[in-house]
């Protein structure tokens, strides 16, 4: 559930009713049929007007709120609608791209390689290092000055080759 008007209706209901935040979430626990109610500080979250406010809340939660408020959820909270951008009732064919086809033409630096291959860092500096242990350079790798560069095509390669063995 969603707050109508950033917590103002919920902060006047509880003005009203005579309520801070500890009497409220004391009164949740009177109308919660399994008696736990809910906490103050999430309490405060809901009906906050700060920082730390929170403008989504569970249902259950406005619920037991508005219930110990003695008022309808609908006053105080508002259910979001949620709407797809496309139509579902339709399928859409899917060609599949050759492995590579989407692959940028700049080399790239660590860190890109890193998220493209979705490896570590660290984990490309292990195998750069055990490729020099083989006095070998790795695949891809290009020194530009004193900073690594790859090729992702070469690096690629290396990889299929290197699971098909």
């Amino acid at each position: 559930m969603r707050r109508l008007d950033k917590g103002a209706p919920l902060r006047a209901a509880m003005q009203a009713a005579g309520l801070d935040i500890p009497s409220l979430a004391a009164a949740t626990k009177n109308v919660d049929p399994k008696g736990e109610g809910l906490s103050r500080s999430l309490v405060g979250f809901i009906a906050g007007g700060g920082k730390t406010a929170r403008e989504e809340c569970s249902d259950r939660a406005a619920d037991l709120i508005a219930k110990a408020l003695g008022r309808e959820v609908s006053e105080l909270f508002e259910a979001p609608v949620f709407t797809l951008r496309e139509s579902t009732s339709t399928r859409r064919s899917h060609i599949d791209k050759p492995l590579g086809s989407e692959l940028p033409e700049q080399l790239m630096d660590q860190a890109e390689l890193a998220r493209f291959l979705r490896k570590s860092r660290s984990w490309i500096d292990k195998q750069i290092q055990e490729a020099k242990a083989r006095d070998e350079i790795w695949p891809g790798l290009i020194y530009v000055g004193s900073s690594r560069r790859f090729n992702p095509r070469e690096v690629l390669d290396a990889m299929k080759q290197r699971t098909a063995a």
